[in-house]
């Protein structure tokens, strides 16, 4: 076992108090930095940063970022909801660790989407029926995993297939616990 324990911390975004989602950063009692590219392969890091280690996942819609020291949960419901996810984490980190000698590591990310790409296939109308100021903004969160082709009420019905299957090549991290 690799990871023992964690002390965390639950808290608003000091940018914005009045948001309803909750933030936690949960400060490790152990230096995981060693485990990363096992959890990364393992789980399909969205993002994965050798110096200092750190590999970010997007799991059912927030984003969770684990580092050497410390993992930081954003767009959180409550506190219970961070303590699920932070003991799911855990199992993983300790399951990679313990079975390192089986996992490949990897020291990379998943592929991206272009932003390019999917505003070739959006109708560029800036209409703001989507509820974003312009197609640039929406082509932008359907890259990050945020907005898909059913958000866009003005998408062309073949290039909403288009865009459908240019996005479902892009596999958008693990499921998280349930």
């Amino acid at each position: 076992m690799l990871l023992r324990g964690y002390t965390k911390r639950i808290f608003r975004p000091e940018c914005n108090p009045g948001f309803e989602s909750l933030h936690c950063i949960a400060q490790l009692h152990q230096d995981v930095g060693q485990v990363l590219p096992y959890l990364n392969s393992h789980l399909g890091g969205f993002e994965y940063h050798p110096d200092p280690p750190a590999v970010t996942f997007k799991v059912q819609g927030r984003l969770i970022t684990v580092h050497h020291d410390k993992i930081a949960l954003n767009a959180l419901a409550d506190e219970s909801q961070a303590d699920k996810i932070l003991n799911w984490l855990k199992g993983e980190i300790n399951y990679c660790w313990d079975h390192r000698e089986e996992i490949e590591p990897s020291f990379e990310g998943l592929p991206r989407p272009k932003i390019m790409e999917i505003l070739k296939l959006l109708p560029k109308t800036n209409c703001g029926a989507c509820g974003r100021p312009t197609c640039l903004v929406f082509a932008s969160l359907a890259a990050e995993g945020v907005l898909g082709a059913e958000d866009c009420p003005d998408l062309e019905e073949e290039k909403g297939r288009a865009l459908r299957a240019y996005l479902q090549g892009f596999d958008w991290g693990p499921e998280g616990p349930d």
